[in-house]
């Protein structure tokens, strides 16, 4: 089976550029734990002490690709970041996969923990599930941070053509997968293909102050992202200029700074 370019790229996307020398991110068993929830073991690590903040990553990452963040966030909050469920530790064989199950795996989690709410930053599916999350769990989401989140799964929503590649190259590949590895690939890229299908209604339900973030070459394009953001009540909206995907790699200590600003109330008052 050979990856699509197009998936490829995104793989590229979710994978950290700059990672702790000390600290191995997504691989710590000093901080690292499972849940058993829902059928699977769900694998998260935590840092830090004070008010929680969930990190969710994007499709085919883990927590890892939040290397530039958690020791940021973590001299302030208690950072809880999870690797979703099929992907970096959280293991899941089933054939089955979607946004709503890895949103209630969220809520299940911070249940286990007994946070009753939590401010949330989502990276790409991340973002999704940060959508998702206030959406199906609203008390849960204090304040929600997601960059490149996308509401449906056509051409209309990624830069030109793409889709339409990562869709062939997708059935091509299919006909391949033989290993679990290879199975569990395929239905990370079908996740993404299919999924997901959220409302201008459902993000109207959204009360949690929410900042919606893109770059202004991301493979989302700014309209999309602008969508969002104005599908959710009172919402920023931040395009982060000669920034692709990878905005919290890109531009980590400006994305760092304003997104911090932003749990904090700052932004509230300008």
């Amino acid at each position: 089976m050979k990856p699509s370019s197009f998936w490829l790229i995104l793989c590229l996307c979710v994978l950290p550029l700059s990672v702790s020398a000390q600290i191995n991110y997504g691989n710590n068993p000093t901080a690292g734990k499972y849940l058993h929830t829902r059928g699977i073991d769900l694998y998260y690590e935590v840092y830090g002490e004070g008010d929680p903040l969930l990190l969710t990553h994007g499709n085919g990452g883990s927590i890892s690709g939040f290397s530039n963040q958690i020791p940021y966030f973590a001299q302030k909050y208690k950072v809880i970041a999870v690797d979703s469920r099929a992907q970096g530790k959280s293991v899941d064989a089933r054939d089955s996969l979607s946004f709503e199950m890895m949103a209630d795996d969220f809520n299940a989690l911070l249940d286990s923990m007994h946070i009753s709410a939590c401010r949330v930053l989502g990276w790409s599916d991340g973002g999704i599930n940060g959508l998702l999350l206030a959406i199906r769990h609203p008390e849960k989401v204090t304040m929600l941070a997601a960059t490149g989140a996308n509401l449906v799964p056509d051409s209309s929503v990624f830069v030109p053509h793409a889709y339409r590649e990562w869709m062939n190259d997708y059935l091509r590949s299919g006909k391949d997968v033989q290993t679990p590895k290879l199975k569990n690939q395929c239905k990370l890229m079908a996740l993404d293909l299919f999924q997901p299908y959220i409302t201008t209604a459902q993000l109207q339900t959204i009360k949690c102050p929410s900042l919606i973030i893109g770059g202004d070459h991301d493979l989302i394009l700014p309209s999309h992202t602008l969508k969002i953001a104005n599908g959710i009540p009172n919402a920023f909206c931040w395009i982060i200029p000669d920034s692709g995907h990878s905005t919290l790699i890109q531009h980590q200590k400006q994305f760092n700074e304003i997104v911090d600003s932003f749990f904090s109330g700052s932004l509230h008052s300008k």
